[in-house]
């Protein structure tokens, strides 16, 4: 239960941070805002403060300002009031609302990441990476990280976890510790230590747990070689050092996340089409039950921690919630920002039917896809 609450939460304050950038931003620009709404309806509690009702609606995933004059409802040829309307007011002026939900996701993102990475010593938690990647800002530092154990295999045998960061290792209790920077080095150490006591370094990912473990790697016939029966990947830590670095590392990892995130989906798009399946995208996208699911992973694994992962996970999701909504596409505030635009260069504002219909369209469309993505959520969960 408190999983669910505690996601519940997360979400509604991310669409409140939203929804909040552009009321502000209308009333500042003198637009009448009629309701402001966290979650869609039915509504569940309202209450009316000067002209605008703030609502509590029963779907909590979600939330709307609804502007006066927004997609020219109630609207007359000329109102008595249309200096107060969103319709009628300038390029600039909509251009600011509509990008004020997207400025305050991302620059809440980047605070949050901002506060984390100072308080590491402005150095960045390990990151898996899914592909090798060279990160724009900051000095990069690769970690081993290990994911799937073989049941019964030395490595289950020793204690290693999960999401372990492997950073060192000594051939036995005397011998110089060599610290680790890719899964590879780790691999070619243990060819070379066939029935060899192996003492490895690990700290845990997710709650922070820092242990020495000692095992023996086994030979292993069909491969031929040593193994400790794990699977590694590559994960790296960035470091920013120079003054300049630390004071803008809010925005510099921001933008380091957020690069990676595109890259790797381009290349598991690249990969579905090639293998012709969706599964290497399916496998890396998660709606809200996907969410749902990380969230209670972390609840349950984090320990101390907790606060602190729950803040990391915060500030990616409003950074990409800020990214996908300044998307070109119809029903997104991006989509609404080519019709202002559009109306700023032509000096003529789009057809309201045409307007209309095409966001509809589109907000149909991303509810087709958001279910189709919790369809898969809920499989995976299931499996």
């Amino acid at each position: 239960m408190f999983s669910l609450i505690l996601f519940i939460l997360i979400l509604s304050f991310l669409v409140l941070i939203h929804e909040f950038g552009h009321f502000i931003a209308a009333k500042k620009n003198g637009i009448k805002v009629e309701e402001f709404a966290i979650g869609f309806p039915p509504r569940l509690f309202a209450i009316k403060k000067g002209e605008t009702t703030y609502t509590i609606n029963i779907f909590p995933l979600g939330g709307f300002v609804r502007l006066f004059g927004e997609e020219y409802q109630g609207l007359s040829d000329e109102p008595t009031d249309k200096d107060r309307a969103f319709a009628f007011k300038k390029p600039y002026q909509k251009a600011l609302v509509v990008a004020a939900g997207v400025c305050m996701n991302i620059a809440f993102g980047v605070i949050i990441l901002y506060g984390i990475i100072a308080s590491n010593g402005f150095i960045s938690d390990p990151l898996p990476l899914l592909f090798p990647h060279h990160f724009t800002f900051g000095v990069q530092q690769g970690r081993v990280i290990a994911t799937n154990l073989a049941k019964g295999s030395p490595a289950e045998k020793a204690g290693i976890k999960p999401e372990d960061i492997i950073s060192s290792y000594s051939i036995d209790s005397d011998s110089a510790i060599v610290r680790l920077s890719s899964a590879q080095q780790l691999i070619d150490m243990i060819k070379k230590s066939p029935g060899k006591k192996v003492y490895l370094e690990t700290v845990n990912l997710k709650n922070g747990t820092t242990k020495t473990v000692p095992v023996v790697p086994q030979y292993n016939a069909t491969l031929k070689r040593a193994i400790i029966g794990v699977s590694l990947i590559d994960g790296i830590v960035i470091s920013y050092e120079k003054p300049v670095d630390k004071l803008f590392s809010g925005f510099m990892h921001s933008y380091n996340v957020l690069e990676y995130n595109f890259s790797a989906i381009g290349k598991l798009i690249g990969m579905a089409i090639k293998e012709k399946s969706t599964a290497p995208v399916s496998g890396a996208v998660a709606g809200p039950v996907g969410i749902y699911g990380v969230v209670n992973d972390m609840v349950q694994t984090s320990g101390a921690q907790l606060v602190k992962n729950i803040l990391n996970l915060m500030a990616l999701l409003s950074l990409s919630l800020g990214v996908m909504n300044i998307l070109p596409f119809p029903a997104l505030d991006g989509g609404r920002m080519v019709f202002v635009v559009y109306e700023w260069i032509t000096g003529k504002q789009v057809n309201k039917k045409v307007e209309n219909i095409t966001n509809i369209a589109g907000f149909v469309f991303l509810m087709g896809v958001a279910l189709l993505v919790s369809i898969s959520d809920i499989l995976k969960l299931l499996k």
